[in-house]
C-alpha cells in the first residue's frame, strides 16, 4: 500500500535517495539561516527589538542544516548539489515572495514594511515546515537513526510558527493589518504552487534513484496534484489565519544546542 510512511521508509532505506533528501533539507535550512541572519543585521531602528528573535530563528535554521549534514556523515555520505528545480527557497524568491537575496546582500537598513513582508512570508512557509515535521514525527519520531533529529526540528518549527503568529498580531494592532493580509494571501497562493512543483521534481528524482515503476510514479504525481487542488480550492486558508499562540515568546533566549549532532 502506498502511504507517507512507506514512501519515506523507502527513501530512508536507500543511501542514494537518503543522500538526496538530506542534501535538499540541509541546503534549504542553510539558506534560511543566512536569510534570517542578514535580516537581523538590517532590521530598522524602529523594530530593533525584533533582532534577537530573528537571530534566534536563523540560529535554529543553521542548527537544522548541521543536523542533516550530521545524519549524512553518520552513514558515510557526502551532500549532493541540490537540483535547481527542487530549490524551494529560490523558486519562491523568483515568484517575488519574501525579501530578495539581492536586497539582503546590501548594507542598507530594511524598512518596516520589509519586516512585515518577511514575517508574513515566514508565517506561510513555517506552516508548511511545521505540518511536514508533525507528519514525520508521527511516523518516524521513534526511528533509531532519524527520530531524535526529527523531534528536535519539529519542536523548533512549532516555535517558529508561534513566533510568526505572535509578532504579526502585534504588528497588526500597530496598523499593519492591511499589508499583512495582502502579503499572507499572495505568499500562500504562490507557496502552494511552488510546493507542488518542488514535490513533483523531488519525487521524479526519487523515482529514478529507487527505480519506481511507471504506475507508482503516476500515482504519486496524482497525489501531489490532488493536494494542490485541495489547497487551491480553500486549504490555503490555514496558512494565513492568525491566532495568539500558546507558546508566547517562543524565540526568546539563545537557540538550544544540539551536541549529539
Amino acid at each position: 500500500m502506498l502511504s507517507a510512511r512507506s514512501l519515506f521508509q523507502e527513501i530512508l532505506d536507500n543511501d542514494d535517495s537518503y543522500r538526496l533528501f538530506c542534501s535538499i533539507a540541509a541546503s534549504g535550512e542553510a539558506q534560511g539561516g543566512w536569510e534570517n541572519a542578514r535580516i537581523a543585521a538590517l532590521v530598522p531602528d524602529s523594530m530593533r527589538a525584533l533582532a534577537p528573535r530573528i537571530t534566534r530563528h536563523g540560529a535554529d535554521e543553521d542548527k537544522h542544516g548541521r543536523i542533516f549534514h550530521a545524519l549524512l556523515r553518520k552513514r558515510g555520505l557526502e551532500p549532493l548539489p541540490v537540483p535547481p528545480e527542487t530549490d524551494y527557497t529560490m523558486l519562491l524568491e523568483r515568484q517575488g515572495i519574501g525579501l530578495t537575496h539581492d536586497k539582503l546582500r546590501r548594507e542598507e537598513p530594511l524598512s518596516d514594511e520589509d519586516i512585515v513582508v518577511y514575517l508574513s512570508h515566514s508565517r506561510v512557509t513555517e506552516q508548511r515546515a511545521a505540518d511536514q515535521m508533525v507528519m514525520l514525527v508521527k511516523y518516524f519520531g521513534d526511528h533509531p537513526e532519524v527520530g531524535r533529529a526529527i523531534r528536535m526540528i519539529s519542536n523548533d518549527e512549532d516555535n517558529h510558527l508561534a513566533y510568526c503568529h505572535e509578532e504579526l498580531l502585534r504588528l497588526a494592532s500597530e496598523g499593519h493589518g492591511r499589508t499583512i493580509q495582502r502579503v499572507l494571501r499572495e505568499s500562500a497562493l504562490a507557496e502552494i504552487r511552488i510546493y507542488r512543483d518542488v514535490s513533483l521534481a523531488v519525487m521524479s528524482h526519487m523515482g529514478r534513484l529507487l527505480h519506481w515503476p511507471a504506475p507508482k510514479a503516476a500515482a504519486l504525481a496524482a497525489g501531489i496534484h490532488g493536494l494542490y487542488t485541495y489547497e487551491r480550492l480553500g486549504g490555503w486558508h490555514r496558512m494565513i489565519s492568525l491566532r495568539m499562540p500558546e507558546r508566547r515568546g517562543a524565540l526568546d533566549g539563545p537557540a538550544p544546542a544540539a551536541p549529539a549532532f
